[in-house]
């Protein structure tokens, strides 16, 4: 890549430890190659020194980066690809953010023995609400994680024994007429739709430990409709899908929270599925609800997307779209 002499600059990094060099520049040096693509600079390697030339903001946002995950390499964190654009996008909007107050803002889940941190501003504002906030509505599109770290925080604070129980629901869209057809028990026929709740269990618990804890009803999960008539106490509430039910859905959901009980509402407000024009009962909660005490509305946008980088290219080309 050429650059104009009068708007280059040229920077040498030289990194102390080997190995931890090695986590940072990625296997094949990919983690490099993607730093290259997302700034447009150019990286030179040799051993564990590096010489990154460029424009001067570009090559600066580029050694921040670096030496920021290294950092954070040191104290043990896990980089991965996406988390050089996501660091790339963190600083981008705001160049003084310290990267490991981000990434390094864990959620500790103690039967894997794991971490599960944000990935970008908007999660890290997402967890902080979720521990400050008695009802969160978590609104953002697919792959911003907004259903699995609510899920997260719900576990942690499970093992921990700050509540009695985790309840998980979900509206079952096609629960009526054709679901009817389907073969199999009302379990059998609802089990689809709750499948990415099991999935994010699992994968924070062993499988054994799920089952178990669902017959000993610390955790259930169920599709919304299960909620009718109850008062949940004590209890970390997940609502997930909620732009997929009916305001008296919404409402009927959200009069069920008891006493010393959490609720977190996710939803994808560009997806609705409900039938005959309906209005979405979340969107007319965030309406009726918004700037009362106690409760929060925190958006993600594509920026925290953390699925494949292919993902956000999706989102954002369908918003400029009818679609």
């Amino acid at each position: 890549m050429k650059y104009k002499e009068s708007a280059q600059k040229i920077i040498h990094l030289k990194f102390d430890d080997n190995r931890i060099a090695r986590d940072l520049f990625g296997s094949g040096d990919q983690h490099l190659k993607s730093l290259e693509k997302s700034l447009g600079v150019d990286i030179h390697v040799r051993g564990t020194d590096l010489k990154i030339e460029g424009s001067p903001t570009d090559v600066q946002l580029g050694e921040k980066v670096l030496n920021e995950l290294y950092q954070m390499i040191k104290k043990g964190y896990p980089i991965m690809g996406s988390d050089i654009e996501q660091a790339i996008r963190t600083l981008t909007r705001n160049s003084k953010t310290n990267l490991e107050s981000v990434f390094l803002d864990s959620i500790f889940i103690p039967a894997r023995k794991k971490a599960i941190t944000p990935r970008s501003i908007g999660q890290k504002e997402y967890i902080e609400s979720i521990r400050k906030n008695d009802l969160v509505f978590g609104i953002g599109p697919a792959g911003t994680g907004k259903t699995y770290l609510a899920v997260a925080v719900a576990v942690a604070a499970l093992m921990k024994k700050q509540y009695r129980r985790l309840i998980l629901a979900r509206p079952a869209v096609e629960a009526g007429e054709r679901l009817g057809f389907l073969p199999g028990t009302m379990q059998e026929k609802v089990d689809p739709y709750l499948r990415p709740l099991y999935d994010a269990l699992y994968d924070m618990l062993d499988v054994e430990q799920v089952d178990r804890m669902i017959e000993n009803d610390e955790i259930e999960i169920a599709p919304l409709a299960f909620m009718r008539g109850r008062t949940l106490h004590n209890s970390f509430v997940i609502l997930d899908e909620a732009q997929n039910c009916t305001t008296m859905q919404m409402k009927m959901c959200l009069t069920r929270l008891g006493l010393d009980s959490k609720m977190v509402v996710t939803g994808d407000i560009t997806q609705i599925d409900l039938p005959n024009g309906q209005e979405s009962g979340i969107l007319d909660a965030m309406r009726v609800l918004e700037g009362i005490e106690g409760i929060n509305i925190h958006y993600l946008t594509e920026a925290d997307v953390v699925r494949h980088p292919i993902v956000k290219r999706v989102i954002k080309a369908y918003e400029k779209t009818d679609h």
